[in-house]
């Protein structure tokens, strides 16, 4: 191994472990004021009844949560990838035609920002109606919400395309499918992968909420159900299985940014 990736390896190493000490302080806070203050009179788990409750929901041991951890996360994540890819395939399409076209986005701009103000949540009983209780309006509940900051960026990533590259392409004798396809879609890629970003983050949120209310699996549905059996440490287990699975999806898409977009680099760092 040479010098040059043997102190990459060590910087990335001496980052790790400065990240991790403000999450280290903050377990220890926790556990201490639980432990020794009874801080939540009881009501909040300490992390090391969290990992217990976690370790049984996940490699079984006879409780009501024994061995479900694996089931409730595939059901989780199928919603959030289906929601979030159905909400890519219309924004994206969607933002790229009204960034690039006035006629687009007169037409259909004023009907998102009208819509775009109403919470995603109010959208349940429409996807209950539409969809009945179970995969597809959670689905459809992820999608919605999804769908605004892909579609936005989208829009504004083709608004700042920049016109010498428009106008070389014209003097080139390009077809306006090849501008839009070539220089505009490229052009717009950096701002609609940081809505992406958002989406997904908003796809797990959405996701919760939705098993809470109208479907009978899932991660939502163990924490709404842990809360009524007052097992918050199971409660607690699930929310920290939705925040770590949020936070690898967006490494994944950042992940995705790097390998495509190799030259816009400086956007995402």
């Amino acid at each position: 191994m040479s010098f040059k990736n043997r102190l990459a390896g060590a910087v990335s190493d001496t980052t790790v472990i400065w990240r991790s000490i403000p999450l280290i302080l903050l377990l220890g806070l926790w556990q201490y004021l639980v432990q020794v203050y009874r801080f939540g009179d009881g009501f909040i788990p300490s992390p090391v009844e969290v990992v217990q409750a976690m370790t049984e929901w996940v490699f079984g041991g006879g409780g009501r949560y024994s061995g479900t951890w694996a089931a409730s996360l595939r059901d989780s994540a199928g919603r959030v990838i289906c929601g979030f890819l159905v909400a890519l395939a219309i924004g994206a399409p969607l933002g790229i035609l009204m960034g690039s076209y006035r006629v687009a986005a007169n037409l259909v701009d004023p009907v998102l920002q009208l819509i775009r103000p109403i919470p995603t949540v109010a959208w349940i009983p429409f996807c209950l109606i539409f969809f009945g209780i179970g995969n597809s309006a959670a689905i459809a509940l992820v999608a919605v919400g999804a769908f605004f900051p892909i579609v936005l960026n989208a829009m504004a990533g083709a608004r700042q395309v920049s016109p010498l590259h428009l106008r070389s392409a014209l003097m080139l004798g390009a077809t306006r499918f090849q501008i839009l396809s070539r220089v505009v879609v490229p052009s717009a890629l950096p701002s609609l992968l940081v809505g992406a970003r958002v989406a997904i983050g908003l796809a797990w949120m959405l996701v919760v909420i939705s098993e809470m209310v109208a479907v009978k699996s899932g991660l939502g549905y163990e924490l709404w159900d842990a809360y009524y059996y007052n097992r918050m440490d199971v409660v607690v287990a699930a929310m920290a299985t939705v925040g770590l699975f949020g936070f690898l999806s967006d490494l994944i898409v950042q992940r995705v940014v790097r390998r495509y977009l190799f030259w816009h680099q400086g956007t995402f760092r």
